[in-house]
């Protein structure tokens, strides 16, 4: 199911110390990472002062935009559980004067989604 659900473009957890490794150039001197996920080619790490999304783009791969958002400026987001036939968790953020979400990602059951809705009510609420 792992290698579908990579092709299907769904999200798997990744240790902090690689994320370090690969993103710290990205952090300021008092931010610590909390947690990530990867997509494909794609990552969006929590770290304990906004969320940062990697989104790898075109052909090579060498191409990446990084999309930083500070939890204040997230208004609401919602968390759906994997059922019996649909077996992905699915995350929705909405950022401030948007009507529809801003980010939108889908979760293999190898992720808790509780563990990821909390890490966004500690920073939002």
């Amino acid at each position: 199911m792992g290698i579908f659900s990579s092709l299907l473009g769904n999200a798997g957890s990744i240790e902090t110390a690689v994320l370090e490794k690969d993103y710290g150039k990205l952090l300021i001197p008092s931010e610590t990472i909390e947690a990530g996920f990867k997509l494909i080619r794609d990552t969006f790490i929590f770290t304990d002062k906004r969320l940062i999304l990697i989104d790898v783009q075109g052909l090579t791969g060498r191409k990446m935009e990084y999309f930083s958002v500070s939890y204040r400026s997230i208004s609401r987001f919602s968390v759906e559980t994997a059922g019996s036939f649909d077996l992905d968790a699915e995350l929705k953020i909405w950022i401030s004067g948007e009507q529809n979400p801003s980010i939108s990602k889908r979760f293999n059951k190898s992720v808790d989604i509780y563990e990821v809705q909390k890490i966004l009510a500690e920073h939002i609420l």
